[in-house]
């Protein structure tokens, strides 16, 4: 396995980086995993009230987006690659990419070679306000058109169309998939219920 390194210039020491042919190619582990500039990033399973939610959003991707032949939904564990050079690999929640840049992909195994259009992220209790900032950072940068951070402590769901365009959205309010999505609405009662 080629190994990349890079100077840790805080600590004076050689840090391995991962690639993220090198990710595809590791065993299995029982955690869920994301490449973060070259370092693995190792997350415990989510609980049950993120999984519920998490569920819940991509029933309703995946009801609209296989309706209507937009493309792909995409569930949990399914990796995409944002950057490279070092590489960061992130596994959203639940994502979508349109059937133009899914057919564009030279091939079926292994994460997907870009940001998808809409990335989601249930926040979990342990996950740190800087933890989420700089995924939606990451996405949007890469490219992702539009992002869905989903908080079931206080039943919201913060919408980033770019980062000057957000909105909070409540229980009385309705999500939409505004252009990266069009047509696709669903209540945002519905999600947390």
């Amino acid at each position: 396995m080629v190994v990349r390194t890079m100077p840790d210039q805080a600590a004076n020491v050689i840090v391995s980086l991962v690639t993220a042919a090198e990710l595809e190619r590791m065993p299995q582990r029982d955690a869920h995993v994301e490449l973060v500039k070259g370092e693995i990033i190792t997350m415990p399973p989510a609980g049950h009230e993120h999984g519920d939610v998490a569920g819940n959003i991509f029933a309703a991707l995946h009801n609209f987006v296989r309706e209507h032949r937009l493309g792909k939904a995409y569930i949990a564990e399914t990796g995409f690659i944002l950057s490279r050079n070092p590489d960061t690999v992130r596994a959203p929640d639940a994502a979508f990419v349109t059937a133009a840049r899914v057919a564009q992909q030279t091939r079926r195994q292994g994460f997907f070679d870009g940001a998808p259009d809409l990335a989601v992220e249930v926040v979990s209790p342990d996950d740190t306000v800087e933890e989420i900032d700089t995924k939606i950072v990451e996405y949007l940068q890469a490219g992702t058109q539009l992002v869905w951070i989903v908080h079931p402590r206080t039943q919201t769901i913060t919408v980033y169309r770019s980062l000057d365009q957000v909105r909070v959205l409540t229980l009385n309010d309705t999500l939409d998939g505004g252009e990266a999505l069009p047509g696709f609405a669903a209540a945002v009662r519905e999600i947390f219920e």
